[in-house]
C-alpha cells in the first residue's frame, strides 16, 4: 500500500481535533511533515470526495465535510486506495507453466477476500474513535 492512508487519516483527524475551527493547508502539511503540494492534493481528493469541506480566502481553510462519527476508516481507505493492500506484481507469469497461468486469477480471489476483511475492520472505525486516541 502507498502513504496516502495515513496522510488522509492524519488529516482527517487534525480536522476532527480542531471542532469547528478552520485549519489552513500550510498549518496541515507541518503537522504531517511533508510538502505544502502533498497535502493539498490530498486535501483535494477528500474534499472531491465530500470528507472535507473548504472556505476559500485570507480567512480560509478546512472542515471535516460530515461528522467525525458519519467518516469511517473504511471511507478513508476507499479513498485513496489505488491498487490491492498487498500490491501487485510487475511480471507476466509463464502461460504455460502450472502455477503461472492459474496466479493472477488466484491472487484477485485472495486480494477481493483481504479487502472485504479489511473493509469490515476499518467500517466499524470511525474518525471520532480515531481521533479519541489523541489526547
Amino acid at each position: 500500500m502507498n502513504g496516502r492512508f495515513p496522510i488522509a487519516l492524519h488529516i482527517l483527524t487534525l480536522l476532527s481535533k480542531s471542532g469547528n475551527g478552520l485549519i489552513s493547508s500550510d498549518y496541515i502539511a507541518g503537522s504531517i511533515n511533508i510538502n505544502p503540494a502533498l497535502a493539498r492534493k490530498e486535501i483535494s481528493n477528500l474534499r472531491n470526495l465530500g470528507l472535507i469541506s473548504s472556505k476559500e480566502g485570507k480567512n480560509g481553510g478546512y472542515i471535516l465535510g460530515k461528522s467525525a462519527k458519519q467518516i469511517t476508516l473504511s471511507d478513508v481507505y476507499q479513498a485513496v486506495k489505488s491498487q490491492p493492500v498487498l500490491g501487485t506484481a510487475k511480471n507476466t507469469p509463464n502461460p504455460d507453466c502450472q502455477i503461472g497461468k492459474q496466479i493472477n486469477k488466484k491472487l484477485d480471489e485472495l486480494y477481493v477476500d483481504l479487502d472485504q476483511t479489511l473493509l469490515k475492520k476499518l467500517g466499524s472505525i470511525t474518525i471520532e474513535d480515531f481521533a479519541n486516541k489523541f489526547d
